[in-house]
């Protein structure tokens, strides 16, 4: 509590921020997980014509690819158009769930180094106005508790906002790989639609 007032919102944006991260995490770390041979499992029943094997089998696995997929399967019948624009619909609405809570985060990596910052002003403040009050007989204990909420509270913001931005980029970068996965599934299922029926 040496560092004043500053610590108590600095307290609350790490406890944010750690709850962001690991929800993320963990909700990233599932999106990632695709059952091996899936996307040849659809496939192969597509050509086969069992439609409605291909559709259980998308509603049975819980990753955006599969609810992607799911939706272009159902399509089946209709102007590939309409199928394309409903998977890149669908597309859209699993990258938005992926990115909840992003923006937060990123806002901490940046606000909480301010706020320390913040706590430095308003203890150098204080160590001024002690100086100011002493009428010349200034002594180092006088302003050590100025400086050292300044000190304090501006390494705190730091400690909270580099691991914040450290975790940002590392969830924003397992995003990309989830959205690059998701973009190669559709455009293979757009292709095979296209493939000629023998």
């Amino acid at each position: 509590m040496a560092g004043g007032w500053a610590m108590i919102p600095l307290a609350l944006l790490s406890l944010a921020a750690v709850y962001i991260f690991f929800e993320r995490y963990l909700t990233l770390k599932k999106a990632a997980k695709n059952p091996d041979g899936f996307s040849d499992r659809i496939k192969s029943m597509v050509l086969a014509g069992d439609i409605n094997g291909a559709r259980m089998l998308c509603a049975q696995t819980n990753t955006p690819v599969s609810r992607m997929l799911g939706k272009g399967v159902s399509r089946i019948g209709n102007p590939l158009k309409n199928i394309e624009t409903s998977i890149e619909n669908v597309g859209k609405i699993e990258i938005s769930k992926l990115e909840r809570n992003l923006a937060a985060l990123a806002t901490i990596a940046g606000a909480a180094p301010m706020l320390g910052f913040l706590g430095t002003v308003t203890g150098m403040i204080q160590a001024f106005i002690a100086i100011a009050q002493a009428e010349g007989s200034v002594s180092p204990q006088l302003l050590s508790a100025g400086i050292y909420q300044a000190m304090v509270t501006t390494a705190t913001g730091l400690m909270i906002g580099l691991p914040a931005y450290v975790g940002y980029n590392y969830l924003v970068s397992k995003i990309d790989n989830i959205v690059h996965a998701m973009e190669y599934s559709s455009i293979e299922f757009i292709d095979l639609l296209q493939e000629p029926q023998l």
